[in-house]
């Protein structure tokens, strides 16, 4: 699918212009750099927990920006930039915890389902901050050799009892979107219906949609970003509900709810 020519919020000099089939350049710098988006309805798996040889005939694959990208394919850079992966709240304890979110009472507002501390987005001085520390993981990921970002926990002023907001999370998005393609990287938007169009507007290119077939929420994603939708259900119901309806159209996947690897016991995959 040819992407259509679009805005990311940056100046007229700097627009986009389309120079073959998913491939954008960002014109008008002195280091003009091409990004290319997914292949829609591409065979597709999702490895953010364990990286292992991909199944037969996966093209497009998400990693963990700790791994390396699968060699011959499409690779993911995962991401976390809303909130703290847990094996690394000390790390930012001990080097920017004035990034960690507190709450009333000073304590660390804390994503209790997955043990990870929400960074504080709200205002333009800590976006300012945190943009430089993922913009480097970003670079990180450029330099292995990753073709695109996803985002992690866009949402997470969802979770952050009210301290934080929407606009704060597409604030910081206008910060890392426009240096993901300087690198050369496509970025996506993770989950978060909720942006509408603002994502696009930030200068996201494409989605990754946890459960919008289970949620009903996969026509939200198309109407931003077309077919450009990849897809990861975690139960065989709701990946046949997405399949039957969208599976002609977009990457759909199903995986185990903790993205193991093959032999771990809980490992799941499928596709359509």
């Amino acid at each position: 699918m040819i992407p259509v020519l679009r805005r990311i919020g940056v100046p007229v000099a700097t627009a986009l212009a389309v120079i073959g089939l998913g491939t954008i350049t960002r014109a008008g710098t002195a280091d003009a750099a091409t990004y290319t988006l997914p292949p829609a309805n591409a065979k597709f798996d999702y490895q953010i927990g364990a990286a292992y040889t991909p199944p037969s005939g996966v093209t497009v694959v998400s990693r963990d920006r700790t791994a390396s990208p699968a060699a011959g394919l499409y690779n993911i850079c995962y991401v976390n930039v809303f909130q703290t992966q847990p094996d690394e709240i000390a790390w930012w304890q001990a080097n920017h915890d004035d990034l960690l979110l507190r709450d009333s009472a000073g304590n660390y507002v804390v994503d209790g389902d997955w043990g990870e501390n929400l960074i504080d987005v709200s205002t333009s001085a800590k976006r300012t901050a945190v943009a430089a520390i993922v913009n480097g993981w970003i670079d990180g990921c450029a330099s292995k050799g990753f073709k695109a970002v996803e985002p992690d926990n866009i949402d997470s002023y969802e979770r952050s009892q009210g301290r934080l907001t929407k606009a704060n999370a597409v604030a910081l998005l206008k910060l890392i979107a426009p240096h993901a393609h300087d690198k050369g990287l496509a970025i996506a938007q993770k989950n978060t219906t909720d942006l509408g169009s603002a994502g696009k507007s930030a200068g996201l290119d494409f989605a990754i949609a946890e459960e919008c077939g289970r949620y009903n929420e996969c026509p939200d994603y198309t109407a931003v970003y077309g077919n450009n939708v990849i897809v990861i259900e975690y139960t065989k119901s709701a990946f046949t509900k997405a399949c039957n309806g969208f599976g002609a159209s977009l990457s759909i996947v199903l995986r185990d709810l903790n993205v193991t690897a093959p032999g771990s016991g809980s490992y799941k995959y499928d596709a359509c």
